[in-house]
């Protein structure tokens, strides 16, 4: 068999690197309206709500929302735009409601990845931004500090949910006495008041909701979170199948804030960091060129979301962990270096 030179195949994988940055569909259309449609729901405290100052000035659409999720989508459009704020946000109620509005480019809302919701509607989630997972909201005056512990006590749940069922299904398994009370309605609303009333000792539902019900309770300090955790809920943004090159944004993207945090790159430092001899700090911030042009990119598509964002550890302590009202642990959530599962593949 006659061997292929290989300058020849080196041709050939440049033509291919150069076919694949082409600019595909959804990225296009991005590009032409030059802003990012990104579907939120706000509500929840830590990951998407409207602020007061977004109320009282609307000149800045981007900054009308604030959360984890909200800024995923701003870090997006810093990597294709160069600024954070060329989003426009839309409320996205549900899975199936974005899969009819074609205008909208992306979803990110506490959804967890799931097959039923990925490959019968043509859909892709990007890497997991979020560990969550089933929880219980307890009274400190409970002294609970273990599930077991809340057998045969009052535990309420959101009535006809995947967490009623989740708790349910975890107390016969483990063989502990139910006592459930199922509370309808606003659920955060609801639970507060079934919390100030006390009919309510534990209430379970996902971490990321438990936090945002307890900064709003109005002694947040009596209330724990318990660290186990009943179900897996990754959580990630949901793109539809029709363009891989923002599909690639969308990864590479969120795995710049992961590896920028692992780099020790943050938005205080960056501009240090460029004078960094570790190649791969270069690689990430563009100082080693390469990764813009096969993401189809400007070069300092990282550094602009990191300068603009921070890098993961940065995004998370400002809207869900220590420095925020919601004051979650990182738990899962920590980089696998310091024994989380966060971890990004090499941007090379």
């Amino acid at each position: 068999m006659r061997q292929i030179p290989r300058l020849a195949l080196v041709t050939t994988a440049l033509c291919m690197a150069a076919a694949s940055a082409a600019a595909g569909p959804r990225l296009d259309s991005i590009r032409r309206k030059g802003v990012l449609t990104c579907g939120v729901a706000p509500g929840v405290a830590g990951f998407a709500e409207v602020t007061a100052q977004g109320r009282d000035n609307v000149s800045s659409v981007s900054r009308l929302y604030r959360g984890l999720d909200v800024d995923i989508c701003r870090a997006l459009a810093a990597a294709i735009f160069g600024s954070p704020d060329k989003v426009k946000f839309v409320l996205a109620a549900s899975v199936a409601e974005f899969s009819r509005a074609k205008g909208v480019d992306i979803v990110s809302r506490r959804l967890t990845w799931s097959l039923a919701r990925e490959t019968p509607v043509r859909m892709l989630f990007g890497p997991v931004m979020f560990y969550d997972g089933q929880s219980f909201l307890v009274r400190k005056t409970l002294g609970a500090k273990t599930v077991r512990q809340l057998s045969g006590v009052p535990v309420c749940v959101a009535a006809g949910t995947p967490a009623e069922f989740n708790v349910s299904a975890y107390f016969d398994a483990h063989q502990l006495a139910l006592k459930e009370i199922a509370i309808a309605g606003d659920e955060i609303g609801e639970i507060g008041r079934a919390f100030a009333d006390e009919r309510c000792p534990a209430y379970s539902a996902d971490t990321s909701m438990l936090g945002s019900i307890r900064s709003r309770l109005p002694r947040p300090d009596d209330f724990d979170i318990l660290p186990e955790q009943i179900s897996k809920e990754p959580l990630a943004q949901l793109v539809r199948d029709d363009d891989a090159q923002f599909f690639d944004i969308l990864r590479w993207t969120v795995f710049a804030l992961i590896d920028a945090e692992e780099l020790g790159v943050t938005s205080s430092n960056i501009d240090q960091m460029l004078k960094s001899g570790n190649a791969d700090v270069q690689r990430l911030l563009g100082v080693m060129p390469g990764n813009g042009k096969a993401l189809g990119l400007d070069e300092k598509w990282a550094y602009n979301v990191i300068k603009a964002l921070g890098n993961y550890g940065e995004m998370f302590e400002r809207n869900v962990g220590s420095r925020s009202p919601i004051k979650l642990e990182r738990g899962a959530n920590r980089l696998w270096t310091e024994g989380g599962l966060l971890y990004a593949p090499p941007l090379r």
